[in-house]
């Protein structure tokens, strides 16, 4: 009756990706929805992509591990991401009326420059993507019992999700996003009320962590725990921020004041409902504490943790209660998946291929796009089977490389005149540099190599640009340099 009910639950997402695809013209309603999204909507892409496995699964688990330290990144800096994206991004980004982000720092700084962001923000998807479909696969797991090995339910849940993306572009994952994000509110509140009761209540719960030192969420006043604090904050808080996913949702709303409303907006209630499959995950502990040791005594611990809630729903709670929480559950890695697969995809056909392919149509373009798009799925449904990495600790590496290397210019671009594409080289390449040789010769220097590369970064984007214009000045000559001492003389 369960999986009956899944099955069905993934018809009706594939019926409304299908249904989005008839509204796909050109490549701009495959890239941003038309431009046409309302305030509703934005509100749910923005949701309903970052509320995805790593948030059901994986930061539930963590907080099981670690306690609220260990939330540093997500939820607390994938929130952070959001709201500064609304803050102090959306309404600059979403004038410029392009397509990626990538051509941002074509029109910044020119094609170098936007091949290798465009490379490293594409490179940032490779762990996000496989952390859904790795997700997909437990899921399918234990929702038969074994009898769908973790492998093939990857497999089977890529594919769905290539499906309805494929042929519905942005309108595909926008609406199924809204759905979705339905879904997942209304299954993991009701599984909260059922598991609250089964616990003693929410304060039961809530004593039991606080007993256990489970919200213990500040550093110590040390240099290394202040770095650690910092380097996790800020890995997906800033790192996150140059990314085609959420660049997307700004570029597709309907104004820029629903662009800037929508991530803010979805950033604060994003940060608010992840703390639902917390406690839901949590009160395992109090309801089945053999279940919940027999599952942190594995070899991997961190992967037993991730079993935990989905094994409390089988166990503990009736048959429509399941249905709704796989529902929630399919919900979040599905609608996180199809915007992730998107963005990348898109990313590598506008900024890199198509600068190789001169004179190439929309239609063409278009094609081509899904092409990638089916490329793109098959390797990270190879990497997410291949590897052996826990899915939080998959999306949270997957944001180092553009912390280290497309923050920087993003941001100077914006915000400083003087930024220069002599700078931007330089951020990048010594970010990447610092970071990478860092992660080698050290990986717990007492700053996180990435953090380390970001200011580096910093560093060097100043650096490389106020050079320039040096060199610029002494180049004017003297007859320069004497405009300017009349002109200060005046002054």
């Amino acid at each position: 009756m369960l999986v009956g009910f899944v099955i069905a639950y993934l018809l009706a997402s594939i019926a409304i990706g299908l249904y989005a695809g008839t509204k796909v013209k050109n490549s701009t309603d495959y890239v941003a929805a038309g431009r046409h999204l309302p305030l509703y909507i934005v509100v749910a892409t923005v949701f309903a992509t970052w509320f995805g496995s790593e948030t059901v699964l994986g930061i539930s688990a963590t907080f099981t591990e670690e306690g609220m330290r260990g939330l540093w990144s997500d939820p607390f800096g994938a929130a952070l991401c959001l709201i500064l994206v609304g803050l102090f991004f959306a309404r600059r980004l979403y004038r410029l009326n392009l397509v990626t982000l990538g051509d941002y720092y074509r029109m910044r700084y020119g094609r170098t420059v936007e091949v290798l962001c465009s490379a490293a923000i594409i490179m940032s998807y490779l762990g996000w993507v496989s952390a859904q479909i790795n997700a997909l696969g437990l899921v399918f797991n234990i929702l038969s019992q074994g009898s769908i090995s973790s492998s093939h339910g990857m497999l089977i849940g890529a594919a769905i999700v290539l499906f309805y993306t494929l042929y519905g572009g942005m309108w595909s994952v926008a609406l199924t996003d809204f759905f979705q994000m339905t879904i997942i509110i209304v299954g993991l509140f009701y599984i909260a009320w059922i598991v609250a009761d089964m616990a003693g209540g929410v304060g039961s719960v809530v004593r039991h962590a606080d007993e256990a030192g489970k919200f213990n969420f500040w550093p110590a006043l040390t240099f290394t725990d202040l770095m650690a604090f910092m380097a996790g904050i800020l890995t997906m808080g800033f790192g996150s921020i140059p990314q085609q996913d959420v660049f997307q949702r700004v570029n597709a709303a309907k104004n820029e004041k629903i662009a800037v409303r929508g991530s803010i907006i979805g950033g604060s209630a994003y940060l608010l409902f992840a703390f639902v499959p917390i406690f839901i995950a949590y009160s395992a502990t109090l309801i089945d504490p053999e279940m919940v040791a027999a599952h942190l005594a594995i070899e991997d611990p961190m992967l037993g943790s991730q079993q935990i809630m989905p094994q409390l729903i089988l166990d503990r709670v009736p048959v429509f209660a399941q249905v709704l929480f796989f529902g929630a559950v399919l919900s979040a890695i599905m609608s996180t998946a199809s915007g992730t697969l998107l963005a990348p995809s898109v990313t590598l056909s506008e900024n890199i291929l198509r600068g190789t392919f001169k004179n190439m149509s929309d239609k063409q373009f278009l094609v081509m796009t899904r092409g990638v798009v089916v490329v793109f799925a098959v390797m990270v449904t190879l990497n997410a089977v291949s590897t052996e990495e826990s899915i939080h600790g998959m999306v949270e590496n997957a944001y180092k490389v553009t912390l280290a290397t497309a923050f920087v210019p993003l941001v100077f671009g914006l915000y400083w005149k003087r930024a220069t594409t002599q700078g931007a080289l330089a951020s990048i390449v010594l970010g990447l540099i610092v970071w990478t040789g860092l992660e080698v010769i050290d990986p717990e220097f007492v700053i996180a190599p990435h953090f380390a590369g970001m200011l580096v970064g910093c560093v060097a984007m100043l650096v490389g640009s106020l050079i320039r214009q040096l060199i610029t000045d002494i180049r004017s000559g003297p007859h320069h340099l004497n405009e300017d001492a009349i002109g200060a003389s005046e002054s």
